[in-house]
């Protein structure tokens, strides 16, 4: 069940026979041709559909995560790590001060990694309370389907699009160079930001234009 849909009373009604809670983590942020909440819409989705069942309740997602090596892409917002860190523990105090001792941050983007060290360090200063970082995409069978279809799927991929499919049927823009990314990059300099995949590499899929290997840039088989 979803936050969304709830008043005050019915989560305390909730937290008196329960103290579990999901809350989303994404990212707002270049995907190449999809959307640039892709990190932030697949997360919020999973934990819709594992939570209703058990009635537990989703907390929005939050949209905003650390993606300093897309400054260039223009829609990319990124957070400091300090400034991301503050926001999570104001979350995890908010919640418990409700009642919730066991929650799941359920992530949708590679570089939001320190949540879970943040998560670690607030569990050691509240006992008795439980935060588990889940990324969704190195779960154990979804790891393994995705290395049967294609080993290096990854950011902007086949990978990302699929619980998508049907969502975007808008005709794909005219790429544009521009320049002003934190590290004076261009999207031109980065390969248009897609990070591997079969279904796009060779002639004519854009393989050329989407190896983002190279200085700098994060590693194909980092999920972001």
């Amino acid at each position: 069940m979803l936050i969304a849909e709830m008043n005050w009373m019915q989560v305390e009604e909730y937290l008196e026979n329960d103290d579990r809670a999901v809350v989303p983590l994404g990212s707002t942020e270049q995907h190449a041709y999809l959307s640039l909440l892709v990190d932030a819409i697949i997360p919020e989705r999973l934990a819709r559909e594992v939570a209703d069942p058990l009635g537990i309740p989703v907390f929005p997602v939050m949209p905003y995560g650390l993606s300093p090596y897309f400054s260039a892409f223009p829609g990319t917002v990124t957070l400091r790590v300090e400034t991301y860190a503050r926001v999570i523990r104001d979350v995890l105090d908010s919640l418990t001060r409700a009642g919730f001792k066991r929650i799941v941050l359920l992530n949708g983007h590679g570089g939001n990694a320190p949540a879970g060290s943040v998560a670690l360090e607030w569990m050691a200063d509240h006992p008795g309370h439980q935060v588990k970082l889940h990324n969704w995409w190195i779960a154990p069978r979804t790891l393994e389907k995705i290395r049967e279809i294609d080993p290096v799927g990854s950011h902007a991929s086949w990978m990302e699009n699929f619980r998508l499919s049907g969502m975007w049927r808008r005709r794909r823009p005219r790429r544009r160079s521009r320049t002003g990314g934190l590290d004076g990059r261009s999207p031109a300099d980065l390969g248009g930001g897609r990070h591997g995949g079969k279904h796009w590499r060779g002639p004519g899929g854009g393989g050329q234009a989407g190896d983002l290997r190279g200085p700098g840039c994060p590693a194909r088989t980092r999920h972001g």
